[in-house]
């Protein structure tokens, strides 16, 4: 498996952990509520799929699948309990470059919370402290101003457009690359993100909730 997987990381109310068979009930439902809210933003084949979309013990499997070759890490994020959403990094790559890629979605009603920059941050500090990676890279379309506010609040960098750089929603999209490296938060992302959120709050930003391994 990849290196630090099966693994699960909290802070506060959000957990990542890996799927389980048992949460197909859930996964299915929190999707088909979220249709509208996903869908112009879900990646797509650009050469039409023939037969039965996979069940969902063939998706987990070939999750686990990428977790053993070590090229992902595919995480639930839970919420008070709940599956909010999916936080996966992808692409993990090491020699030379040490680096991977991370996408993420939340149902429309966990947005604005502070999920997700949390799940973010919770996750590059996993692939930066754990797994020795030195870069994070997020893609977002211009137009996905939710996830344009993640990473705007954990201080990503804009490196600029990539032109249809992904197949989404049925054709290819533009993508703005987001980046961070280690050197540019030696404290932890997760550390800076409670430091910004307690700022806003007018709080004691040395005061907050800890990265726990579970």
């Amino acid at each position: 498996m990849a290196e630090g997987w099966p693994v699960s990381l909290a802070d506060g109310e959000v957990l990542l952990r890996p799927l389980r068979l048992r949460d197909e009930r859930a996964w299915h439902a929190l999707r088909n509520a979220n249709a509208r809210w996903l869908d112009p933003w879900e990646a797509t084949s650009p050469v039409p799929l023939t037969g039965q979309p996979p069940t969902f013990g063939q998706y987990l499997r070939a999750l686990r699948a990428e977790a053993r070759r070590g090229q992902s890490l595919p995480f639930a994020v839970d919420y008070r309990g709940r599956l909010a959403g999916r936080l996966t990094v992808s692409q993990i790559a090491y020699g030379a470059l040490r680096g991977a890629s991370i996408g993420y979605w939340v149902g429309e009603e966990f947005a604005g919370r502070g999920i997700t920059p949390t799940a973010v941050a919770l996750a590059t500090d996993h692939c930066f402290r754990e797994l020795g990676l030195h870069r994070i890279e997020i893609n977002i379309r211009p137009e996905n101003a939710p996830s344009l506010r993640v990473v705007e609040k954990l201080g990503f960098r804009d490196e600029g457009l990539r032109e249809r750089y992904l197949h989404i929603a049925g054709r290819w999209t533009d993508h703005r690359t987001f980046a961070l490296t280690a050197e540019e938060v030696p404290g932890g992302l997760l550390a800076r993100w409670h430091a910004v959120r307690a700022q806003e709050a007018g709080q004691d930003p040395a005061v907050g909730p800890g990265t726990t391994p579970v």
